[in-house]
């Protein structure tokens, strides 16, 4: 697997903040932990390729939001954000040699945390940062492969992914007040703790998760299902409304498989 990450910016204090306040970011500690997600996703089997800082992109350390990536080609985006969309070039750069690449254009917007791929079936969250006409530019470019893209529904955070992620191809982990459950109901659903309502987010990578360590009693009720849970801190990150699927786009290395 590879897994494409981006330095944390300097100026990753002037992030944009959708639902949080604004509090003191210790771009130190940011980029240590940072780099401990880094050495997560190297234990858990990928290949990190990072890209450099730009102090100018506050938020460029959320490359998930710059593409969606499937075995068949990488979707780049056109964020909703427009203080993010020089963020495009670099990320579609470190793309294109292991996949062919469609761009998203005017008028549509989306963020790539908007996005969750179960399958073959892809939820889409209409937000601030993800428009109608962005979800059909995805669906026109990936339907031709087998895939479904359905519109989800999002209330009270930033992106779909912040309420729903995906454990495996049939569980779901979400925060019923966030997404609509009557959405999902396909798949069975495993809600956060009440006392963890920020904990619906987690990256699969593999057969393993990449977890934030702020959710221990969320993470306890996983590992008791079965699930293997890798737990990382990522407190100063979280205070730009990132997350841990926020941070890398993870994709199956080609080469590997000719």
């Amino acid at each position: 697997m590879i897994a494409i990450t981006r330095e944390v910016s300097p100026s990753i204090a002037a992030c944009e903040l959708t639902h949080l306040a604004r509090e003191p970011i210790d771009v130190d500690r940011a980029r240590a932990q940072h780099a401990e997600y880094e050495r997560a996703l190297e234990r858990l089997g990928c290949t990190v390729q990072r890209l450099p800082a730009a102090i100018d992109m506050p938020d460029s350390v959320f490359v998930e939001d710059i593409a969606v990536v499937f075995d068949e080609v990488a979707f780049v985006t056109r964020p909703g954000a427009a203080s993010r969309r020089a963020e495009v070039a670099a990320v579609a750069a470190a793309l294109a040699p292991d996949r062919p690449l469609v761009h998203m254009t005017m008028p549509g917007t989306l963020d790539g945390g908007d996005v969750l791929v179960v399958g073959r079936s892809i939820f889409v969250g209409r937000t601030k940062r993800t428009s109608d006409a962005g979800i059909e530019q995805l669906r026109s470019a990936v339907e031709r492969f087998g895939y479904l893209v359905t519109a989800a529904s999002v209330r009270g955070c930033l992106h779909l992914k912040s309420a729903i992620t995906a454990l495996d191809n049939e569980t779901l982990l979400i925060n019923r007040r966030w997404a609509a459950a009557e959405e999902f109901e396909a798949y069975q659903l495993i809600d956060v703790d009440p006392a963890e309502p920020t904990g619906a987010n987690i990256a699969r990578v593999g057969t393993n998760l990449l977890y934030a360590s702020a959710f221990p009693r969320t993470r306890e009720q996983l590992e008791r299902r079965g699930y293997s849970v890798t737990a990382i801190e990522v407190s100063e990150l979280a205070k730009a409304e990132g997350a841990v699927t926020c941070c890398s786009l993870i994709f199956a290395d080609h080469s590997q498989h000719p």
